[in-house]
């Protein structure tokens, strides 16, 4: 990893968008939108420092808190066949007052 590409956090471009996978589009995650919240997909290893300085770099506003939670897959049966879904982590990013993230448009 080259130095010169990191930010002041230390997070490099590239990882910054592997951090950000995804926007969560439930719908208790857009009731978050009222208090100015907004959900995201990212990897099991990401930590909150992390999250908050890829938010910041790639949307352009700034973060009050990221809370992060770990989403156990859900065990299914397919055609006779039990298997298990990925476990993955779910970001809910805190904006300062003001802030707003549009999800629906790409990065």
């Amino acid at each position: 990893m080259s130095w010169k590409y990191l930010n002041k956090r230390g997070v490099s471009r590239e990882r910054m968008y592997e951090i950000v996978r995804a926007p969560v589009i439930t719908e208790k995650a857009t009731l978050g939108s009222e208090n100015n919240q907004v959900t995201f997909r990212v990897p099991l290893d990401a930590t909150k420092p992390e999250i908050k300085a890829a938010v910041e770099g790639l949307f352009s506003v700034k973060v009050k808190s990221v809370n992060t939670l770990r989403q156990q897959g859900k065990t299914k049966t397919f055609r006779g066949r039990r298997g298990k879904r990925s476990d993955y982590k779910k970001a809910i990013v805190c904006l300062e007052e003001g802030q707003s993230i549009d999800v629906t448009t790409g990065v």
